[in-house]
């Protein structure tokens, strides 16, 4: 893929982040008349998912009908130049009004991340990368914390139930008796975005989901946090763990985390 090709979706990315971000707003502020269906414990459905997912997928074909795609709700087949798309991560937060939530567009070429758009628009932010061309949050450059000291660090631990919960209760232990502050927020693209912009030190998930960090490992990387190899193995159709941290952590954080 040329350069010329990755702007061109990168900017498209943009665009279709500000539409997605309307039509998922107009949801969010009439949610209690939408009802919510369960997927599984602790897995939550809108509507809104279903219909932004609709929307950038209709848009993105039109666009780019060459290129695949990849969504939560609807599935599909990678290949050379796929995006991968959740329309609501966060969905618990969103059904409930806690404006954590987010919509992610994340763009593989070669199975190499190369382009993160994440928009909060409940927060009022959006995230936007490109591989090697830096990152910014509502226009201006971010970086991660450069925090060291795991004592001092605010360690986010996505959970997931696919995962026995002993398993992550025992690295919640590790983490506080290493000293460090532990939190949960409920959307790990968010949790990614959080470790770009230094309002975290780090963010791991035993098991997670690719349309759950594509657009957040672009982000994060190019605000300099250290991440594991998530897209290794068959992590872009089945998952894997992340760990997604400040450099002068990470040694420690793989000792408690176990993720390598």
């Amino acid at each position: 893929m040329t350069p010329a090709e990755r702007d061109l979706r990168y900017y498209a990315a943009l665009g279709l982040a500000a539409e997605a971000s309307h039509l998922a707003q107009g949801y969010f502020s009439r949610r209690e008349t939408l009802g919510t269906t369960m997927k599984g414990a602790q897995d939550w459905l809108t509507v809104a998912d279903g219909a932004v997912e609709a929307f950038l997928r209709e848009r993105l074909s039109q666009l780019f009908p060459d290129d695949t795609v990849i969504g939560e709700e609807g599935g599909g087949e990678a290949s050379d130049a796929v995006w991968i798309l959740d329309p609501i991560d966060g969905t618990a937060n969103f059904a409930h009004g806690d404006r954590n939530w987010c919509i992610s567009i994340g763009f593989l070429a070669d199975r190499r991340p190369e382009i993160g758009v994440v928009a909060a628009p409940a927060l009022g932010e959006l995230y936007a990368a490109r591989r090697g061309g830096g990152v910014t949050l509502n226009g201006a450059p971010i970086k991660v914390s450069g925090g060291a000291d795991i004592a001092r660090a605010s360690i986010e631990l996505g959970w997931s139930t696919r995962i026995p919960a002993e398993r992550y209760i025992d690295v919640i232990g590790r983490t506080y008796a290493a000293g460090a502050a532990v939190k949960r927020s409920g959307s790990g693209t968010l949790g990614l975005c959080h470790v770009a912009n230094g309002s975290s030190d780090a963010y791991a998930e035993l098991h997670i989901n690719a349309w759950d960090v594509a657009a957040g490992i672009v982000i994060a990387g190019e605000a300099g946090a250290t991440i594991n190899d998530f897209f290794a193995g068959t992590g872009l159709s089945k998952g894997n763990p992340i760990l997604c941290c400040t450099p002068g952590l990470a040694v420690e954080l793989r000792r408690i985390t176990g993720i390598a």
